[in-house]
């Protein structure tokens, strides 16, 4: 197994952190060491930034220089500085067919404004859940193509998982060509740039830090972190993974719950975490 990894790729809800939406004291020492030992971290998430920044801040990587890709690979930064790398928005025609796609099929969309959510349903309980997730407020508008600021990164419709279905099919079909959408969770229905995931971003920031895609491993649970299990040299799927993920990964962890992240680390960054015994083998 090698030993030369320079950049590990975190998904965070169900990869990183537990079911409490919290990274565990083990995660969190796991992770604080292997950034010590000059291994740098991209926390990668369909979350917005600002949902991003207080786990970054946890993991201290202002100080080792880590990295953010947010809106699932839209925008990446430079946490140590704040720049912003990469970035990538949806055009503004799409905007009317999907506010009336959701409003059609008795679904709530939402959007981003710094520290807030914008929507016409605050009290939807998906709505809520999203607030929490992100540790956002959410901002009340009265309508919603008016009010939301332009050109945006990102829309997220929620709803109930079987009517979602028909919605994610209508607009796959009717904006195939302009935008990307998918699920990262049965209630979440993502609208991004189109062709924007994990893995493209991933490549983008590889470039500009001269690595490669062997340099690197990936962990994550979800669909929207399959294409970068698949691209890292290493493809690391949670036990508490989607089944497609689990069948693209190089290795399954343990879950979320079971401290998997760290787990993992030790086992791929063996020479890092458990030194005396590579001393030991190399005197055989």
């Amino acid at each position: 197994m090698r030993q030369d990894y320079r950049l590990l790729v975190l998904d965070l809800d169900g990869t990183l952190t537990n079911s409490k939406k919290e990274i565990s004291p083990r995660n969190l020492r796991t992770l604080l060491h292997l950034q010590q030992n000059g291994v740098r971290l991209v926390l990668a998430s369909g979350r917005p930034t600002y949902g991003i920044a207080p786990l970054a801040e946890q993991l201290k990587m202002k100080e080792y220089g880590g990295y953010i890709l947010s809106y699932n690979g839209g925008e990446i930064i430079d946490w140590r500085n704040n720049e912003l790398l990469y970035k990538n928005l949806l055009p503004d025609g799409v905007l009317p067919l999907l506010y009336q796609t959701a409003t059609d099929n008795g679904q709530t969309i939402l959007t981003y404004d710094n520290e807030f959510i914008l929507t016409e349903n605050p009290d939807n309980p998906y709505v809520q859940k999203e607030a929490f997730l992100n540790k956002m407020q959410v901002r009340h508008i009265n309508h919603f193509l008016q009010e939301v600021p332009r050109p945006l990164p990102k829309c997220l419709i929620v709803g109930e998982p079987e009517q979602l279905i028909k919605t994610e099919i209508e607009l796959s079909l009717r904006l195939q060509t302009q935008i990307s959408v998918y699920r990262s969770e049965p209630y979440f229905l993502e609208l991004v740039p189109l062709g924007i995931d994990k893995a493209r971003s991933l490549a983008v920031l590889l470039k500009k830090l001269n690595m490669t895609c062997e340099e690197m491993i990936a962990i994550g649970d979800g669909y929207n972190d399959l294409s970068m299990i698949k691209y890292a040299g290493v493809g690391i799927a949670m036990g508490n993974a989607q089944e497609p993920v689990k069948a693209a990964a190089d290795y399954i962890a343990p879950s979320n719950d079971e401290d998997g992240v760290a787990q993992a680390i030790e086992r791929y960054f063996s020479l890092i975490f458990h030194p005396q015994r590579h001393i030991f083998t190399e005197n055989l």
